[in-house]
């Protein structure tokens, strides 16, 4: 599902560097990804996702390399193929919660919209505990409905690849474990790959696998 060779990249006049020689990652495995704060996480799963541009080096995701896309195009991937839970849940503030978790619909005329697409969002809704919210502007949401509604959006696509940046960063107990039941259901049910960003390390065993940012060279001029 991804493949990394000689990655290399780097922030304009910032002294992070981010060195990845090579990453495999199958189709339906659940990875997480562990390091300190600023050790390149977040920007992991951004250059493999088409978020950030690939300059040096090779990055393949679902069979598609991204070095060659430009931004227009590597935004289509994501949307086709990519569903992403971002660290600040990139939700839009004048939209209802069900609005934002339809909106990759809203925005890729390649996937096709219907009466099942929003009962899917209905549904993935009510599993997160939102039913009685979705017709709420999310800027009268908490900080954990608004991260419920950010990984219903990611869900409601059925997508291939599931990014994940810390996804249960902002709920309490008992939701971080419902929530992270649904994502490793949801994955393995359809196959699908799953790479989540945690600092949670209660939760590593129930992952396939866990990366290291250290394990890549990262180094701060």
């Amino acid at each position: 599902m991804i493949e990394v060779r000689d990655l290399e990249f780097a922030y304009d006049r910032s002294p992070f560097r981010l060195r990845v020689p090579r990453l495999e990652i199958a189709a339906a495995e659940t990875i997480a990804v562990v390091g300190v704060s600023g050790s390149g996480k977040t920007t992991l799963l951004n250059l493999v996702s088409g978020v950030l541009p690939v300059s040096n080096g090779e990055v393949t995701t679902h069979d598609t390399r991204l070095a060659g896309l430009d931004d227009p195009a590597r935004r289509r991937f994501r949307l086709r193929h990519i569903g992403m839970v971002f660290q600040e849940f990139e939700l839009l503030p004048y939209l209802s919660a069900l609005d934002n978790i339809l909106l990759p619909y809203r925005i890729s005329p390649a996937l096709e919209f219907g009466d099942s697409v929003r009962q899917r969002a209905r549904d993935l809704a009510a599993e997160m505990g939102l039913e009685a919210l979705l017709n709420r502007d999310v800027r009268r949401l908490s900080q954990g409905e608004r991260q419920r509604v950010a990984v219903c959006r990611a869900l409601v696509t059925e997508p291939p690849l599931l990014l994940c940046d810390e996804p249960t960063g902002n709920l309490d107990p008992a939701n971080k474990d419902h929530v992270l039941d649904i994502l490793l259901e949801s994955a393995r049910r359809r196959g699908a790959t799953l790479v989540t960003v945690t600092h949670d390390h209660d939760i590593l065993d129930r992952f396939d696998r866990t990366l290291t940012m250290s394990d890549f060279h990262v180094e701060d001029a």
